[in-house]
């Protein structure tokens, strides 16, 4: 592939020296001033602090086509002025909950090329500007689209992001020495780190000698140095991963055995997102003994795609605590609620709506009716059901029943 890349040999190096330089160097005791650990009473060993938890919200694939970003146009009054607030707005008390909120940018937002829509995706850095006021605090990049406008344009949207100093972005650096910094942020005095990575960038690659840089899941080398460096050096760590197939369901068992590598590496969750679907999510066993989270698909957050199951995504609302008592961290109130992306006919007025906020007389107006006439309450009911344990969310009806 014809972009930057360190030599495999040089990559573990890199990585090696990275996570010493985290790890920091102690200076050499002094035998003359060193006491074993018995002589020290237990009254004299400082209390391990409470334990710290931040609660988090996650969303899918923000994936804007020509439909969205043309009736924010219109909604501006035209020339290169967008509002998209009206698109989000049902959504924005519950984004402004978290502490932190998560998103994954499905498109690149360069400010130099007009918007764009499929195949090669741009949208108006405005956009950007509007996720940031609706309360999204981490931005992941790393997706299939990431070089739609080639690497001007990924090298221009970095410098946007790069700007935006009040929120994370995550999964695509203009050079080396970014590419191993650790990305993170501090809420509630807990350091939380992100990481970043996809499977493929639709055959697009980068120019010989590039420095632009970003982590391919094949990369497992590269994927592990970069989890382990967050973990030695952050409370907790989040990883967004693009992956899987696209309309599929169920996962691969390539994203199930990577998921359980990446919790084995230092992740405490795992955000899937590229199938434009919902896909399953579970517990699995982490690195700390304790249970982290993986979601394999959120799905679409908003989206002007043209099937029933692609306009239903995920809201997934959890909490990280970490337990200084015994260096550990778990991930509870963990609950799922439904996205649906509406429009009228014709893909007018693109919107928004909570499963709690959807009605039945909503779904039967829905312009995805065309191409799926079955789309209702019901339809929705039994899409996530068939995907989503139990656990984590039930439909209307039985928790009317329960």
């Amino acid at each position: 592939m014809n972009r930057f890349r360190f030599p495999r040999g040089l990559a573990l190096l890199c990585a090696g020296v990275m996570l010493v330089s985290l790890a920091g160097c102690s200076p050499a005791a002094d035998p003359a001033n060193t006491q074993p650990e018995s002589a020290l009473s237990e009254e004299s060993q400082p209390a391990a602090p409470d334990p710290v938890s931040v609660s988090f919200v996650s969303v899918g694939d923000n994936l804007i086509h020509s439909s969205i970003y043309n009736q924010a146009n219109d909604r501006a009054g035209g020339g290169n002025n967008y509002d998209f607030s009206a698109a989000y707005a049902n959504v924005a008390d519950r984004i402004a909950q978290a502490d932190v909120a998560t998103i994954n940018q499905e498109t690149v937002m360069d400010g130099i090329d007009p918007p764009s829509s499929y195949p090669l995706f741009n949208s108006p850095q405005t956009l950007g500007d509007q996720m940031i006021a609706l309360g999204f605090d981490v931005f992941n990049l790393a997706n299939n689209h990431m070089l739609d406008m080639g690497s001007d344009g990924l090298d221009a949207t970095l410098q946007y992001w790069d700007s935006k100093t009040e929120v994370v972005h995550t999964g695509a650096y203009r050079n080396p020495e970014e590419f191993y910094q650790v990305e993170s942020n501090t809420v509630n005095g807990l350091k939380i780190g992100y990481v970043g990575a996809t499977s493929y960038t639709n055959g697009l690659s980068l120019p010989e000698g590039s420095q632009l840089t970003y982590i391919l899941t094949s990369e497992e080398d590269l994927l592990k140095a970069k989890i382990e460096a967050a973990r030695k050096v952050c409370d907790v760590v989040v990883v967004n991963v693009h992956w899987g197939n696209e309309y599929a369901t169920e996962p691969t068992q390539e994203q199930r055995d990577l998921a359980q590598k990446m919790l084995n590496w230092g992740a405490d969750v795992i955000l899937g997102h590229h199938p434009h679907v919902l896909q399953t999510m579970e517990y699995l066993p982490k690195y700390d003994g304790e249970q982290g989270l993986v979601i394999y698909s959120l799905g679409n957050f908003i989206s002007a795609q043209d099937q029933g199951m692609r306009m239903i995504g995920g809201m997934l609302n959890y909490t990280l605590t970490k337990h200084y008592d015994t260096d550990t961290v778990t991930v509870d109130n963990v609950s799922f609620e439904p996205v649906i992306t509406h429009y009228d006919s014709g893909y007018k007025n693109i919107r928004l709506y909570l499963y709690s906020q959807y009605s039945n007389d909503l779904a039967l107006a829905h312009g995805v009716r065309s191409n799926t006439s079955s789309f209702s309450m019901e339809y929705i009911d039994q899409v996530v059901s068939a995907v989503i344990p139990e656990q984590f969310w039930k439909p209307a009806a039985s928790q009317q029943a329960a």
